[in-house]
Parts: C-alpha cells; structure tokens; sequence
C-alpha cells in the first residue's frame, strides 16, 4: 500500500502533521494492569478534561449549550428506537419511521418548505448536498458563498467540489452581513447563512431574490431555534434549507454526532438524497409508514445516485422529533425570545467596556455576536476559561465570539462581564 501511495514508511504517512503534535517515543502505557485497576486510571485521566457542565458556557459558532429536557433521550434511548440507521423492514420498524415521518413534518412545517428528508450526517455535508441537487437542476458549475458563512461548511464544500467539479466563489460582505450580489446567468447556486457565522441578520430575502432571478439556486443555511422568530427560509424565498440539527434535544457531545437538516420545494424532490419516510396503508387499510424514495448508491447504480454521503443520523433525528413536540410553536417562540433578549442584555453589558467592544454595533443579531478585544483574544479566552467561562471560537486578530442561549442567567452574564472586565484590562466606559 506504501509503495502504491508513493510513500517509503508509515511515518510518511503523518509527515503533513505539525512536529509538535506528533509522538515522538513511546507510548507509556502502563503493563500488567486488571480491570478494575484500567478503569481506574482511565476515570482520572478523563477527569482532567474540564466539560460544558463544569463551565458556564457562552461558546458557539456552530455548536450551543441549549436545555435538553430529560423526556428526549427518556424516549430516544429506548430499545425499539435507539439506532442510528434508517430501518429497512418496515413491518418491524414501525415506531421508528413514524418518527422520521413526524421529523420530516416538523422540518417542513419549520422551514417553509414542501419536502424533508429522513436527516443527513451534519450541517456542512447537507450544505454539499444541497449544492449537488443546484448543479444538478440548472446544469451549472459556480456556486457563490458568502464570505460570513461559517468557515468549517465552505472548506467541506470545496472538498466536494475539487471531485465533484463545482467552483466555489466568495460573495463580499459589509459592517459583517453579506452584500447583495449582481449575478450572471451561470450561477448553479447562491448559498448564504442567516444568522451568519458572526450571528447578525442577514438581508435574505434581497439575495436569494438575486439568485433566484438569474435562475440559480437559493439555499440558505440556517439555525432551527432562531425560527421561532425569524421568517423560515421559505418565506424568504430559498429553495433549499439546510442546517445542523444539534440544538434540537442533543448534546454538545464533544462535537458530535450531530445531526444534519435539509428541506426544498416540491420540484426538487427526485433530487433529495438519502432517504424519505412516507405514509402508506396495508392490505387491512391500517396507517403505516416506509421509505418511499432512496435515491442513494446502495439501491441505484453508483452513477446514478444522487448522493454518496451514506450516513445519516436517525437516533438524533429522533431526539430532534422528541424535542421538538416537548417544544411545541410556543415554546420556540419563547425558547427565541429569551436567546435574544439574553444576547442583547450580555451584548449592552460588554459594549460598556473600555477595552472591550461589539466588532458591528450595528448589526442585528439573534443568539451570539463578535467582541473585540484591545488584548489579544486568545489570552482572553484562556483567562476566562480559568475562571470558570467558555467562550470564543476566535475569530481574526481580535474577535471572539460570545453565544447566550436560554440557559444563562443574569447573574452568569453579569459575572461574565466582570470577568472580561478583569481579563480584558480597564473597567466600564
């Protein structure tokens, strides 16, 4: 296999990776150890990480520390439902595509959108296929993405495309939301992210308008627990949604399993990969459910399959479904208004620092926004960890990001302020 990859060792192999992270010696794994005593070194070794439930997390950019009410994984985590696998013999499978059917329905009702499908592997894979279905309908090659969208969905997408041969082209953006671009009539695709990666409002409907006028696609990418306030991506005038699905009853999980969202208008349905659940009767005219459409390569000739991305993730698009009904359209409008109203008070509180400031003032924003900070932002990062907070990611030179979801509470924001205050050096303006 060395030999066939142009390589002379194993250690040719890892050669990509920075010396600093790579092994040198051996492991010091200790001999001769029972069970008991592996398993007792093993707790202590984990219990040197630090985890989102010892933190008071303000973390985000993709990935939040929203309440997950016991009922879900009471329920995700009983037997008959706890697979990670699309069933394929309905008659002993009921429970579980009857849930799927619920989940399509409560992602249609969500985005403003005809059609769901049964999940996907997370939200930058979904954000690939709903490229594939655009080149797919309009026959074309460019694909324009926003340049605020999150960084992680645009390198998986220009994985893709380097095999899928698709382009992928940068649209500029202004005071940190998206201008709104003019158009040639070979565009496959416009893909934008509101809220954005940063976490303002973006001027969606004017952009997938543009997009939708030189007959290419519009996707947007999009945050299911904002649309309880947020117009849904149908309304806007997008033609496909598509998002990550982690905030709806899962765990942050160390980063994943996650779990990806995607829905379209009715036209693109044949396009839709991986599988649909849909209702049915038997031959006595009771209520059922099957899969319905499975436009994957393990059931048409590779050629021909819209998809190759195999895995989808059924067990958290159960506790999504769970999650969603424990919900309800009033708790998601709640569950909105607290985010917002909680990001805004944190937001006012640290623009009142000397040495702290909002990266846009301006903008709008729904759950998370941008500080900069006068010292640099990782430091200020580290130093807040070690006071018991969780936030960035870091964003540029002196951004980092603060996230405030319905779980905080005044006084966890009010000591994060003081902690910036402290970190950040200088106290109110």
């Amino acid at each position: 296999m060395l030999a066939a990859c142009g390589l002379s060792s194993v250690d040719d192999l890892f050669s990509h990776l920075p010396p600093n992270l790579r092994l040198r010696g051996e492991l010091s794994i200790p001999e001769g150890l029972s069970e008991m005593e592996l398993v007792s070194e093993m707790r202590g070794l984990a219990g040197r990480n630090r985890h989102a439930d010892d933190l008071v997390c303000f973390a985000g950019g993709g990935a939040y520390d929203h309440y997950v009410p016991s009922v879900v994984w009471a329920l995700a985590g009983r037997s008959e439902l706890y697979t990670s696998y699309t069933p394929y013999q309905p008659e002993l499978s009921q429970g579980v595509l009857q849930s799927l059917f619920e989940y399509q329905s409560m992602i249609c009702a969500l985005t403003g959108l005809e059609v769901s499908n049964a999940s996907l592997y997370d939200g930058p894979t979904a954000l690939v296929e709903a490229v594939h279905m655009s080149t797919g309908a309009t026959g074309r090659t460019r694909v324009l993405v926003s340049e605020v969208v999150d960084r992680r969905y645009v390198e998986t997408l220009r994985t893709y495309g380097a095999g899928e041969h698709f382009t992928v082209e940068t649209v500029a953006a202004s005071g940190g939301v998206t201008s709104v671009p003019t158009l040639d009539q070979d565009v496959a695709a416009v893909v934008l992210q509101h809220p954005n990666f940063f976490g303002n409002l973006e001027p969606a409907a004017a952009v997938f308008e543009a997009a939708r006028s030189a007959g290419a696609r519009a996707i947007h990418v999009f945050d299911p627990l904002s649309l309880g306030l947020l117009a849904p991506p149908g309304e806007l005038g997008a033609d496909i949604a598509v998002g990550e699905g982690q905030g709806l009853g899962n765990h942050l999980n160390y980063g994943g399993p996650y779990l990806g969202i995607i829905a379209a208008r009715s036209a693109d349905l044949r396009r839709m990969p991986g599988r649909i659940v849909g209702e049915t009767v038997d031959a006595d005219g009771r209520r059922g459910f099957v899969l319905t459409l499975q436009a994957r390569e393990q059931h048409i000739r590779r050629e021909r399959a819209t998809s190759n991305i195999c895995t989808n993730q059924t067990l958290m698009a159960v506790a999504a479904t769970v999650y969603l009904a424990w919900l309800g359209p009033d708790g998601l409008a709640e569950l909105g208004r607290q985010c917002e109203a909680k990001a805004r008070y944190a937001a006012e509180k640290i623009a009142d620092l000397t040495a702290a400031e909002l990266m846009w003032p301006g903008a709008e924003f729904f759950k998370e926004f941008a500080v900069r900070t006068e010292v640099p932002p990782r430091n200020v990062q580290r130093a807040l960890l070690e006071a018991g907070f969780l936030v960035g990611p870091v964003v540029g030179e002196r951004g980092l990001m603060v996230s405030v979801t319905e779980r905080r509470t005044r006084e966890e924001i009010d000591r994060l302020v003081k902690g910036f205050a402290e970190v950040a050096g200088g106290g109110l303006s």
